[in-house]
């Protein structure tokens, strides 16, 4: 037992791991990771091209595609890794499966992360015409396409949940924006549902993003000042009890009664930007039941070796308004809407920059 099994069966999150790589599949260190409990992956661009640009375990699939097309190539191989880590993930998935048929929990576990091209992030018909690929390449049931939350993704998330795929949908940044998240979501169940689809095979998380906003917020507040490293938690406390509220509202709950999942809540971007803030501030503080917490691989070390849950912010009602409470106590001077809409922008345009990135690596590598 460790302090990963000890957070999903004790406290009801499921922790996840915030990387792939070709290597950790054919190494068995992904399947370690299982073994320590963890119960689902994500992945995006920047991941990818850290993975491309550091390793030479896809240099071998390489050799004979000197002239192809570096972005076909790169799917292909992302497509090969997820699929192989939907695998690993198998026996956690039909596990969960099983739960959620009993009752015993409102969900299922044991995803697999693949992002669209960020390109797209803006074009919401070619978004969902992606994600349909996507999804047949891959061809298991544990595979969770990522879509971003833009205006113009969130249409492309109720088409895609709609044709019952399982959805990922990420960068959010806003309270405001993941609650419009929860309407895109109804809308593609009630979409599936006409569609004849089985509710309970179709999965989804919204992925809120929490220490980038600290860093952003910090950046505006006076060195010293007590409200620094506070925002995010708070934050995400204030969309815990959203998530509460409209999962509890009469048109989700019509929807669970015919068979459908909760859309869980995933805290993404968890690892601490400022060294000086506890290494696990993202995830301690942020303990709740029917969430995710995807992390990188040092965070999810820290949780193995000192992970302590006992003091989560989101462990009652009360708890959750008392944290909640500190974001009125930002200044007039750190319009936190107008902050969240930049990052929101800044993610995108970071993930299109990360994306032409790993293309370049892959073309160079085509090359060489």
């Amino acid at each position: 037992m460790t302090t990963l099994h000890a957070l999903f069966d004790e406290y009801g999150q499921s922790p996840w791991i915030d990387n792939i790589r070709r290597d950790w599949l054919s190494d068995g260190t992904l399947a370690r990771l299982v073994s320590q409990g963890v119960r689902g992956v994500t992945s995006n661009p920047a991941i990818f091209a850290k993975a491309f640009a550091t390793s030479s375990a896809y240099d071998e699939h390489l050799v004979d595609l000197r002239g192809a097309d570096p972005e076909e190539v790169f799917e292909a191989l992302a497509v090969g890794d997820v699929r192989d880590a939907c695998d690993v993930l198998g026996a956690v998935h039909e596990g969960s499966r099983d739960e959620f048929r009993s009752g015993r929990r409102r969900y299922c576990d044991g995803y697999v992360s693949l992002e669209v091209s960020p390109r797209l992030a803006r074009d919401g018909d070619a978004t969902v015409e992606a994600a349909r690929r996507l999804a047949t390449s891959v061809g298991r049931a544990n595979v969770m396409i990522k879509i971003p939350a833009t205006k113009e993704g969130l249409p492309a998330v109720t088409q895609v949940l709609g044709s019952g795929i399982n959805v990922n949908v990420t960068l959010i940044f806003s309270i405001e924006r993941y609650d419009e998240v929860i309407t895109a979501w109804l809308d593609g169940l009630q979409l599936a549902q006409r569609n004849g689809h089985d509710l309970g095979s179709i999965a989804s998380v919204a992925s809120f993003f929490v220490s980038r906003v600290d860093a952003a917020v910090d950046a505006l507040l006076p060195e010293g000042d007590p409200r620094r490293g506070t925002t995010a938690n708070a934050q995400v406390a204030a969309a815990y009890r959203l998530y509460r509220e409209r999962m509890g509202s009469p048109r989700t709950e019509s929807l669970l009664w015919a068979g459908a999942q909760v859309q869980r809540p995933l805290w993404a971007s968890t690892s601490t930007k400022n060294p000086s803030y506890y290494d696990l501030l993202y995830v301690d503080y942020i303990v709740g039941d029917e969430t995710v917490n995807t992390m990188p691989d040092v965070t999810l070390a820290g949780v193995l070796d000192h992970g302590n849950f006992r003091s989560s912010l989101l462990a009652s009602a009360s708890a959750i308004d008392a944290a909640a409470a500190r974001l009125n106590e930002l200044p007039a001077e750190v319009p936190l809407r107008a902050v969240t809409d930049k990052l929101e922008f800044d993610g995108v345009s970071s993930f299109v920059d990360s994306y032409e990135e790993l293309l370049a690596t892959v073309s160079a590598k085509l090359e060489s």
